[in-house]
Parts: structure tokens; sequence; C-alpha cells
């Protein structure tokens, strides 16, 4: 069997397994992407082992966590970000400190050394907006407040993140350079702001910008070069690749075409998405928590993870209201593939030994596998009007702007429509 028909089977087998978890999980009312996970964990080296992690079943699952950001971008208007946006802040710092210093200081007291202490804070960091922004998408929230905060705090996480992994990886090669870590936030506040704020304007100014050249027919492929483009710029630049992709979905969801854009994306989204979910399960390394004693330092690190972040994020979100904040905690939970980057780093550099690898992933397994079946009760508690897209059908946009906020309209945050 040459190495492309391998390839093939392999991609078949973890697209038939998500599939088949996501339709199970369906029929049982709970959430699809927890059934596209364990489909993974199934197909996985964990327990068939028909599906391998390699370079070019990797890429298939990088793209579906693109898209899947891009299409949350486009869903997501500037304004709205805006006006959650001091309660986003709050959640996505106290979401990070309060799990970097839990820890750290487990580590330390567990004995290990200041590169796999800084390492394991990290990985605790982290918050995985492809599962929850998902999770949200089909539950209808994405366009409410807690969902606006959730997205929003979770994507300024990602680029702390990756100041805190820059940190990790200096300590690990021995030399931590100030001048390095100043210039990447710099870099990356300039990237976001710039991205948003002018690729916003400009698609305000010229709406029918998308469809204006003679190759594009529809939105469609002006689009999915943005989102290439600035998903690469992000990556080349230090950040991560999503974050470009989300930018450049809210860049293109100022076209009059936004619409027709969502339409023509979804099923490219839908086909490449499961190639991620199921990645995240396929990584699971049973052989690495033979031991009684990983078991019960894999329980005591997810603990941490969840308290820590949960009560960071519920801190930060607490003047929203009670259940609102539960909402936000809990949907910050989730570490997904940004942790499992983080200790893949921290293996590769000697930082942190295989077994430690192996807890920080099943870590990021479980948290991402424990918070979606809550998050619909947790809806309905804290936002009563959320309706799945299906249910709320679709309504023309009013005077070439979204009926999501009319200029002047404010909140209790004190953001104003743009």
């Amino acid at each position: 069997m040459d190495h492309l028909t391998q390839i093939l089977l392999q991609l078949f087998a973890i697209l038939l397994a998500a599939k088949v978890g996501n339709e199970i999980f369906r029929r049982l009312g709970q959430p699809t992407v927890v059934g596209e996970i364990l489909g993974g964990v199934v197909a996985g080296p964990a327990v068939l082992g028909v599906y391998q992690v390699n370079l070019e079943t990797e890429l298939f699952a990088e793209i579906g966590v693109v898209l899947l950001l891009f299409q949350v971008g486009v869903e997501t208007r500037l304004h709205d970000l805006l006006r959650v946006g001091v309660t986003a802040l709050a959640v996505a710092i106290m979401g990070v400190v309060l799990p970097f210093g839990a820890g750290f200081l487990a580590a330390e007291l567990a004995g290990g050394d200041l590169a796999q202490a800084v390492f394991l804070a990290a990985a605790l960091t982290a918050t995985s907006v492809g599962i929850t922004s998902n999770v949200l998408r089909d539950l209808g929230g994405l366009h409410t407040k807690g969902g606006r905060i959730i997205l929003g705090a979770a994507i300024v996480d990602d680029v702390l993140a990756i100041m805190i992994l820059s940190v990790a990886t200096g300590v690990a090669a021995g030399s931590v350079s100030p001048e390095r870590v100043a210039g990447l936030i710099a870099v990356a506040v300039l990237f976001i702001v710039v991205v948003l704020i002018g690729g916003t304007r400009i698609l305000r100014r010229r709406r029918s910008l998308l469809t204006e050249p003679e190759f594009a027919e529809t939105p469609l492929l002006p689009g999915m070069m943005l989102m290439l483009g600035l998903a690469a710029l992000a990556a080349v630049i230090g950040l991560a690749a999503i974050i470009g992709a989300f930018l450049a979905g809210m860049v293109v969801g100022e076209s009059s075409e936004r619409h027709a854009l969502e339409a023509e994306v979804a099923p490219v989204a839908a086909f490449f998405t499961p190639f991620f979910f199921g990645f995240i399960g396929a990584q699971v390394d049973l052989a690495g928590l033979a031991s009684v004693d990983a078991v019960l330092v894999l329980l005591g690190v997810t603990a941490l993870a969840v308290a820590s972040k949960f009560i960071g994020a519920y801190v930060g979100a607490f003047t929203t209201g009670h259940w609102r904040a539960v909402l936000v905690g809990w949907g910050m939970v989730p570490r997904g593939e940004v942790g499992i980057v983080v200790a893949g780093l921290g293996l590769s550099a000697a930082a942190i030994d295989p077994q430690i690898y192996s807890v920080v992933v099943g870590m990021a397994i479980l948290t991402t596998l424990i918070v979606p079946p809550l998050l619909p009760a947790l809806m309905r508690r804290a936002e009563p009007d959320a309706r799945p897209p299906e249910e709320r059908g679709a309504s023309p946009p009013r005077s070439g702007r979204d009926a999501d906020a009319g200029p002047g309209e404010d909140d209790e945050d004190g953001w104003q429509g743009t």
C-alpha cells in the first residue's frame, strides 16, 4: 500500500469515526463535539489504531480549526465585542493569572524545576476557543452577551498564552529576553488593532469589495484568500494561526455579501472541522497513564485546571450577574488543542518528561469533554433568549448593517455600537 493510499484511509477512518460519534450524541441530545472527540479516541492509537497522528493528517485538523474560527469570525460583529470589551478583558486576565499561578505553585511544590513549572503553568492558562465557540454556535449563543464575553476573552487568552509560551521556551533554552517578550506583545497588539480597525472600516466603506474582482462570482474565494493570508501572517509574527483566521472572518463579515459567505463557508467547514475534533481525541495516550500514580496526577492537574480557570473567569465576569458569570467561567475551562501544543513544545524542549506530557494532554482532553454537556443548561439559565440558528430563521440586515445593534445603543458595559 503506497503512502497516499494510507493517508486517504486514515482520513476516511477519522472522518467516519467522528461523524458516527456525532450521530450518536445528536440522537442522545448531547453536544456533538463530544461525540466527535470520542470518535477520535476510538479510531486513534489508544484503541483501534486505524488513524495515526502525522504531518499529513494533522494538516487536515489544522485547516479544520482555521475554518471553524473563520466561520465564527464571520458571525461576530466588532461592535458586539467592543460592548463587552471591559468584561472580556477582565475575564481573560483573571483566567490567565490564577491558572498560571496555581500551575506554577503546584509544580514547584511537586519538586519540578523552573522550566517544567513554567510549561505546566502555561498549559493551564490557555482556553480552546475552537471547542467552546463550536458549542455556543450550535446553541445560538454566539450573539448573546455571555457568548461574546467568552469569545472575546478566549481570543485574548490565546494571545496571552502565546506570550507566556515565549517566556517558557526562553526558560527552557536558558535565556529569557525581556526585549523579545515586549516586542512580541507590541507586534500582537499592532496586528490585531490594524486588522480589525483598518479591515472593518475598508469593508464598511466598500461593502461589495469581495465580489468586485472578475474572478469572484461569489465572495467565497476572496474571503478564503484573506483567511489564509491573515492566518499565515499571524503564525509568522508568533501568534496562533486561528487568531488571524478569526480576525479575517470579522473583517469579511462587514461585507454586504456576509450572509452569502456564511452559506458558502458552512459546507466547507462542515467537512474539515470533524478532522480537528477527531485529531484532539486521537492524541489520547492511555499507555502514558497506565499507572495509578499517573492517573492520580492527571486527576489532580485536571481539578486544578478546572477550578483555577473557572474561578478566575467567574470573578472577571461577576459584575454581569451570577448565572452569566457561571456560564462564562465554565465556557472558559476547555484547554483543547492549545494545551496540547504547549505540552508538545515542552516535550520537544526537554522541559517536561513523557509522563508529564501525557498528563497535560489527558488534562486537555478531559477539560474539553466535561464542558459541552453542561453548557446547554447553563445557557438556558444565563441567556434565555439564545436560540439555535435553525430556530431563529434568517432576517435581512437593516440599512446595510446587521440589526444586532444600532449606532448609539448601549448596554451595561457602557460601550456603544459602532
